[in-house]
């Protein structure tokens, strides 16, 4: 067994300040709260009177009790560093009960005795009874599961010194999660939702997110469906999320005879429907998926996920136009971060670093980049969407990935009202009157695309440009069009690329007109009168430009590459870029153009950028997405080698846990054999003390009885 993480240090300027910080925020808090915190006192050994605070932050360690957390303080003691000159004299633990809105504290004298008691938003204590700690531990759980790092390093970065361990490591501990599920079951609302989730209901919330994250982290989906079970004999409205574990542990004919008893009870729960459309969308079948995922919209129309599934399904259809309208419907939620502690400012910060985690090639990437980046990838926006707009996003680059950008910009004008053509259609020259009049006939633009059968011209059909595109004669010329594969053209064509996109003409604003007034013709094909358009919402509106923007980059850096390597294939001709410049680049540059690459939907291309920045240095988010190309494309090897390395970086930050790591580890044992796994892990030219860190990964499944574990 691995041993436990380095212990970090943040060293208070004022004793017990990072409490009374925790004592302030605890109003504020509003779902599952902030990571454990650890507040300890030393003394110095030579001068009593001289004290020192210093705190860390930890997920994953059983909260059932306080005698669990007191546990952890005095091994604290032991693992604090080794420094001789100080003494451990007392430790507070504090673990936050979201269910009860209480801050749960141990309070731990060395020598002396150990005190528990709550604290409320007020700040006045409560004493801390059997049924508060049983929250507190499903809370516990929950949160580990919540904070834990994808592999790509980006969570870890968030919070500075934080622990990470699995809170489930034994199938004793794992019934002890399941069953306080399930009694605390229907207060799950009260934790919240993600960011994508209006309202919280009984099968959309943090516990149930929770739940199905661990089910598919470690495949005991036996576990699952037994407690799903359970509750569904309660409440039938529980049968999505039992349809889901089915569906995920390969027993699909349960789940679709489930799916189809639940709903002809529930013809109109929108998880119902929207998870039948989910596995017909996976399976192909759009046709039968678009009247679900219509209904879903209707039975929740304030609701993000079932509008962007019938945009995916329109996209899946090649209707595009359609597609369109439906994000342009879709409700947008600001984005609320997950809850983060708020500390007093350090003296200072201590980050030791284990013998067993010591690897140079993750040492080298400890210290951050300290390099030049090109200033217009730091200005793209794109990477920074978060919630709802990461998700519109992805849509609207999925669309331009498959039409191209000219396409997008054919299709927009026909389906939204452009500026120009608004003013025009406003007032008739010199009476200032507004002719542009539109008939309400009930119709609006979020029901245009649950009515309307699909339009005779999605797009593909027409090849003429409109006004509101503001093609001019250049425009028209094949060299303006920034498709995909322009990287592949002649490097005459290139020469111009990256000045032909044309940046997407601003729709009519919002406080112009109001959409709702709209009338809609489901019979028409064109969309060319202006009665019959619809009003772009301004978020969307944006994402326009912000894709303009990621679009123009992407299009400079392929048409730099493509003439780079037109120079390299014959040096004697004359190029205008040197090619040792375009390859020269840093390492942060290298993974953010991977980062564009992957959000343009451009696989080999982002994976060419990420090895780059591998060449140079080691980057867990580069690292993570060659590992998850490696994982696609059932390479045991490869995935492996970047398992290993991932693994190591994660430990080196405190965190032994990561669930998608965990997660791919299993299926490779599942698929490889467990003997296999080890095997090739072990025959690694690498420190001892880094595999072993990787085999803690394979014992975790074999104690949970993985499929394959036993061979």
């Amino acid at each position: 067994m691995a041993v436990g993480p380095a212990v970090p240090e943040v060293i208070e300027q004022e004793i017990e300040s990072a409490i009374e910080y925790r004592n302030e925020a605890l109003p504020t808090l509003r779902e599952l709260g902030p990571p454990d915190l650890v507040h300890l006192v030393k003394q110095y050994v030579r001068s009593p009177s001289k004290q020192q605070g210093v705190y860390h932050h930890v997920t994953g360690i059983d909260a059932s009790s306080s005698a669990s957390l007191a546990a952890y303080i005095n091994t604290l003691t032991q693992a604090i560093g080794g420094d001789k000159n100080y003494k451990i004299i007392s430790g507070m633990y504090c673990c936050y009960n979201a269910f009860s809105r209480l801050d749960m504290r141990v309070e731990v004298k060395i020598p002396g005795g150990v005190e528990s008691y709550c604290i409320d938003e007020r700040g006045d204590k409560r004493v801390a009874s059997d049924s508060l700690w049983l929250e507190t531990f499903l809370c516990g759980v929950l949160r580990a599961y919540s904070y834990a790092d994808d592999g790509s390093g980006d969570t870890i970065k968030k919070i500075i010194g934080v622990r990470r361990f699995d809170p489930i490591t034994t199938t004793d501990v794992e019934h002890r999660f399941l069953d306080a599920a399930e009694k605390l079951f229907y207060k799950g609302w009260q934790l919240g939702s993600d960011p994508e989730i209006q309202v919280p209901n009984l099968v959309s919330n943090h516990l149930t997110t929770g739940l199905l994250k661990y089910i598919h982290t470690t495949g005991r989906y036996a576990s699952g469906i037994n407690l799903f079970e359970k509750l569904r004999s309660r409440d039938p409205e529980i049968s999505s999320l039992l349809a889901k574990v089915l569906i995920a542990g390969d027993e699909e004919v349960r789940a679709i005879q489930l799916l189809k008893e639940a709903i002809e009870e529930l013809p109109m729960d929108y998880c119902l429907l929207d998870c039948q459309a989910s596995f017909l969308q996976r399976k192909g079948n759009l046709e039968w998926a678009l009247p679900l995922a219509q209904r879903a919209v209707i039975a929740a129309p304030s609701e993000f996920a079932t509008w962007a599934r019938l945009a995916e399904i329109y996209v899946g259809l090649e209707k595009w136009d359609l597609a369109l309208l439906t994000l342009n419907s879709c409700p947008m939620f600001t984005y609320q971060d997950k809850d983060s502690p708020r500390m007093p400012e350090p003296a200072r910060v201590n980050l030791p670093l284990l013998p067993d985690t010591n690897y140079d090639e993750i040492n080298e990437s400890v210290n951050g980049y300290d390099e030049n980046v090109n200033p217009n990838l730091r200005r793209l926006t794109a990477g920074n969407q978060k919630g709802t707009f990461l998700k519109a996003y992805s849509l609207l680059t999925d669309v331009t990935a498959k039409i191209g950008w000219d396409q997008l910009l054919r299709i927009r004008s026909q389906v939204f009202v452009m500026e120009e053509e608004y003013r025009s259609e406003r007032s008739q020259p010199g009476t200032g009157k507004t002719t542009g009049r539109v008939t309400n006939t009930g119709r609006t633009p979020s029901t245009t695309a649950l009515r309307a059968p699909s339009p005779q011209i999605n797009g593909r059909a027409s090849t003429s440009t409109t006004p509101e595109e503001g093609d001019t004669d250049e425009d028209k010329s094949p060299k303006s069009s920034p498709q995909p594969e322009s990287s592949s053209q002649p490097a005459t064509e290139d020469a111009t690329i990256s000045d032909s996109l044309e940046a997407p003409k601003s729709t009519v604003a919002m406080t112009e007109a109001k959409s709702g007034n709209e009338d809609t013709d489901p019979t028409h094909s064109d969309y060319t009168h202006f009665n019959h358009k619809r009003l772009c919402e301004r978020w969307l509106d944006n994402l326009f430009m912000v894709l303009y923007e990621d679009l123009r980059m992407y299009t400079i850096w392929r048409a730099d590459t493509a003439r780079a390597k037109a120079a390299e294939s014959n040096a004697a001709s004359p190029s205008a870029t040197d090619p040792r410049a375009v390859w020269n680049k840093s390492a942060e540059e290298w993974e953010m153009l991977g980062d564009l690459a992957e959000r343009l939907h451009h696989p080999p291309e982002a994976a060419e950028a990420f090895d780059n920045c591998l060449k140079i240095r080691f980057s867990p988010k580069a690292m993570r997405v060659v590992t998850r190309m490696y994982e696609t494309k059932r390479k045991a090897d490869d995935t492996l080698q970047g398992l290993i390395r991932l693994i190591a970086w994660q430990y080196r930050w405190y965190s032994e846990f990561s669930p998608d790591l965990l997660r791919i580890i299993r299926l490779l044992i599942e698929d490889e054999g467990a003997v296999k796994v080890r095997s090739i892990v072990q025959a690694t030219n690498l420190p001892q003390s880094v595999l072993d860190l990787t085999h803690h990964y394979v014992e975790l499944c074999a104690q949970f009885r993985s499929s394959g574990s036993d061979t």
